[in-house]
This record gives C-alpha cells, structure tokens and sequence, in this order.
C-alpha cells in the first residue's frame, strides 16, 4: 500500500512539474498584490503587423475598459513626442552612412535601394541611424501592403473611451539608446540586413506566426539566438530598459488601474517586465487572449 501511494504521490509530482513547466501561450497579463485596490494588466504588443492581423480579443477590450489609464513605452497621445523621431532619427555630428562603409560596401546600398521599392529613397536616409533605416527594410518586408502595430489599435479604443495615456520613457532616452551603439556597428547591421534578405524575411515572418500564437517563451527564444543586430545589445534594448520601468509602473498603479502595452519580447525570461514585477512582490496572472473581435480602424 505504501508503496502505490509512493508512486502516485510521485506520479502527481511528476504530474504538476509538467504543468509549472508550461508558460501559457497568451500576451495578457493580470497583476495584482501588493497593495493595489485593483488590478492592473500588461499586454505584449508588436509595433508593425498587417491589416489583416488587426484583432483584439475580448479579453484585451476589457482590460482597456477596465483601466482608468494606459502606458505604452513612450505617451503616443503627445504630439511632441511623436514628433521627436524626426528631431532625433539624424546621426550626430552630421554622419552619413556613405561615411561609415568602404566603398564598395556603400555600393551594395545604393544597388539595393536601386533595385528595390522602400519606403524612403536612400537620399533621404542618408543621414538616419543606420538601426532605423535597417529597421524600416525589415517592416517593408512584411507580407502585405497596409500596415499599423497593436499600440496604434490599443490608442484608438483608449481614446474613444476616455482613458489618460502616458509612457514609461521618452523619445529622447530611446534615441541615447541607439546612440550608444557606435554607428560603425550599426551600419554593418544594415549591410547585412541588405546582404541577407532573404534570411531577414523569414526571421521577420518567423517572428509575427510567433506573435500571433502568443507564445512567449519562443518569443524569447528567438530573440536571444538571432546573431548580432538587437541580441547584441540586450542590455541596452531589453535588461536594462526592462528594470528601469519597475518604478514607474509601480507608481502608476498605485494611483490607478493601468493598462501597460510594450512590446512582446520585454515579457518574458529571468530578466523580463513579468518575472520583475513578481520579485517586486506583485501577483501575475495569465489572462486568455483568445475569442478574437475585429476592430476596424477609421
């Protein structure tokens, strides 16, 4: 008798291991604890999807509609900080990316934007960041035509209902980011997204199939095993970034029911926005985000 009770104490061990060991595949989170009168939420977005893709659950409208504000990472409903890309898009000290390619590698550039449709002519980009102008190659890429990211969706319904919106940082502390990475690299990191564009498609479509099943662990995965670009500099993009929005959101929660919509990858891992906020003594809870409603953009 002792010993089938063994096996089955150790059977449902096993048993609930397993099911620990499984993150549930969602982008919405409930967080509460620590003294909040009610609860707040946090979403993981994707700045660029399709118009096809454009759905929000049932689940997400009612965390808006339960939440007396939303952050995004930075205030998108603040014209000057929406603006604030054009004032800091430009390189310092009046660099060009022709200045930081040899010659030939300069020409590979200017044949890819030869030969291929792109938002904005090489012309105008030449004195861009050269991340942003590898970033904008990445978006064009996407298969379709019309474009727009979830925060835009998520401002939409914030707006139509009423609620304060507010960010986590600012435009300015976005752009020191990119300018601590010496241009010279990030050049490198558009020549190669030029050189290996078919590798980037795929890793660009490999990462909205996994957007879209909400799994946040492959998420991660694919984050920290791409080469070079972003996975390079996580500290700077991800780690660092991620701890320094603790503070913020905490205040913000204390004074109201918040909605926080950042990007996907800032979710999960040891050092994610989730596992974070548990060891600042919150609750998070998984919320299902299924049961998808279309929402039209007007």
């Amino acid at each position: 008798m002792k010993h089938r009770f063994l096996v089955t104490a150790v059977s449902l061990l096993f048993q609930c291991l397993q099911l620990a060991a499984q993150s549930p595949k969602t982008l919405l989170w409930e967080i509460s604890g620590k003294g909040l009168s009610k609860p707040s939420y946090i979403f993981g977005t994707m700045h660029v999807l399709c118009a096809a893709e454009e759905m929000m659950s049932d689940s997400l409208l009612a965390a808006i509609q339960k939440s007396e504000q939303v952050f995004f990472e930075i205030d998108m409903d603040n014209p000057g900080e929406m603006l604030g890309v054009f004032k800091y898009i430009r390189m310092k000290d009046n660099k060009k990316i022709s200045d930081l390619l040899s010659a030939e590698e300069y020409q590979r550039v200017k044949d890819y934007f030869s030969n291929n449709k792109t938002v904005l002519p090489l012309s105008m980009m030449e004195r861009f960041k050269p991340y942003f102008v590898a970033a904008m190659l990445s978006e064009s890429k996407m298969p379709c035509n019309a474009k727009t990211g979830m925060e835009e969706l998520i401002l939409k319904q914030a707006k139509t209902q009423g609620k304060a919106i507010g960010g986590l940082e600012t435009i300015a502390f976005q752009a020191g980011v990119f300018d601590s990475i010496p241009y010279t690299e990030q050049a490198k990191e558009l020549l190669k997204t030029i050189d290996e564009e078919a590798r980037q498609d795929s890793f660009t479509n490999r990462m909205s199939e996994i957007y879209r099943s909400q799994d946040l662990q492959q998420i991660e995965k694919l984050t920290l095993e791409e080469e070079g670009g972003v996975s390079a500099y996580l500290e700077l993009f991800l780690f660092g970034r991620n701890a320094s929005w603790i503070q913020p959101m905490e205040t913000a929660m204390q004074k109201n029911a918040v909605l926080f919509a950042v990007g996907a990858a800032h979710l999960p891992g040891e050092k994610g926005v989730l596992n974070l906020l548990r060891k600042a003594g919150y609750t998070l809870r998984p919320v299902e985000n299924n049961g998808r409603t279309a929402v039209l953009v007007q």
